[in-house]
């Protein structure tokens, strides 16, 4: 039930109500199909619908009704033209690097990936004769060297996984729109609410849905939002043969996770900026990087870009991997896992975990060090989270 008015709803309206299909029951939570396939009328009729002659859903490996909410849902949030859902984020990043590259043309991404991204990048597009360059992202010089003729892609996510940098979007995209190639932001960490990709440049923006959008531990999921020539020209047919589609269930958790979104994300932010704060004063610890924070190495391109800090706290602890491990351990209320945006508090080591592919040296270049830690902020009481960090780190001493 799409109307023009729509248009000029805010994000918290469109996230509850935006692109609502509702049956002949008129049901007020969203319909759950949970359907492979679409019976036609006629002979005559299948022909129709898949000629594109008249509309409709035809497999759900393509589309299917609830998935469709949830896209559109999304493309309202973004100011995208089209989406397209897909099983879990690795599924969208690969699909939206993927679908528009060819053997002979070369990518240009950050250094500072998470480690699956990283992955995809360097190892996946390569077999299939794909260059790949890999810079540090937050000088503008970097992506300026690497360009070469082939190059058709840039990707980048910011801020980045587990250290926090902040890449400066809408510079890589005039670099990109100078050199006739696109721009894909993973905008996981910023949420859709504290950045905004496509009004910076970018040309495609990809989320982990089972991160912050859905954020509360329950599904996997991803997005790939973009102008509809794009989707239609590239990730169309990419989606449709491959089969990287989003079950209508977690489609579902997914459009009910968007009804909370701007709560739970704003009282995350709030709280982790606390935290943060709490940390830098603390003599166990070496360092933290927060978006939020003046002493943050890229502060002038977070107030350019970004209209809030973070959920995530990136820390560095005094005594390396022992001391890491040991103040983890002492954790009580904060949880030990390497999942993020969750309304539980979650801790995860990336040396060991999330990032332990790489070489010590790239780990290096990325400033994952043995004592560093990511801690994703949920929706506990603000202060019991700090008392819980306050004893883990002088149990940890």
């Amino acid at each position: 039930m799409a109307h023009d008015h729509q248009r000029d709803w805010k994000p918290a309206t469109s996230l509850v109500h935006g692109g609502t299909l509702r049956s002949d029951h008129g049901e007020t939570s969203e319909a759950i199909y949970l359907t492979q396939g679409y019976v036609y009328e006629t002979a005559e009729a299948a022909e129709a619908r898949f000629k594109g002659e008249t509309p409709g859903f035809i497999y759900s490996r393509y589309a299917n009704p609830t998935v469709d909410m949830f896209e559109k849902r999304m493309c309202a949030l973004e100011g995208a033209e089209d989406a397209r859902a897909t099983s879990s984020g690795m599924a969208a990043v690969t699909a939206a690097i993927l679908c528009s590259l060819r053997a002979g043309d070369h990518i240009v991404a950050a250094r500072a990936l998470f480690g699956s991204c990283r992955w995809v990048v360097e190892t996946l597009a390569p077999r299939y004769g794909i260059e790949a360059t890999l810079v540090d992202g937050t000088d503008i010089a970097n992506w300026e060297k690497a360009v070469r003729p082939n190059t058709k892609l840039f990707f980048l996510e910011s801020p980045t996984n587990p250290t926090l940098e902040v890449i400066d979007i809408a510079a890589v995209a005039k670099l990109a729109n100078e050199i006739g190639a696109r721009l894909v932001v993973d905008n996981v960490f910023a949420t859709p609410l504290q950045q905004k990709p496509l009004q910076l440049g970018a040309h495609v923006v990809v989320y982990s849905a089972t991160k912050h959008i859905d954020g509360q531990g329950r599904c996997l999921g991803g997005v790939i939002l973009s102008d509809k020539k794009w989707i239609d020209e590239n990730l169309h047919d990419y989606f449709r043969h491959t089969g990287p589609s989003l079950s209508p269930f977690n489609a579902w958790t997914l459009l009910k996770g968007l009804e909370t979104l701007p709560l739970r994300v704003r009282q995350q932010t709030e709280s982790a900026g606390r935290i943060a704060d709490f940390l830098a004063e603390r003599p166990q610890i070496a360092r933290v990087i927060y978006p939020g924070r003046a002493d943050h190495p890229q502060a002038d391109v977070v107030a350019k870009q970004m209209s809030g800090g973070s959920t995530l706290i990136c820390l560095e602890l005094k005594g390396g991997k022992k001391a890491a491990f040991a103040f983890q351990n002492a954790l009580n209320v904060v949880l030990i896992s390497n999942n993020l945006g969750d309304a539980k508090s979650l801790i995860t080591h990336p040396a060991t975990t999330t990032h332990k592919n790489l070489t010590d040296e790239a780990r290096a270049e990325l400033g994952i060090g043995p004592g560093t830690v990511r801690l994703s902020v949920g929706l506990e009481d603000a202060g019991d989270l700090i008392d819980d960090i306050e004893r883990a780190l002088k149990a940890a001493a």
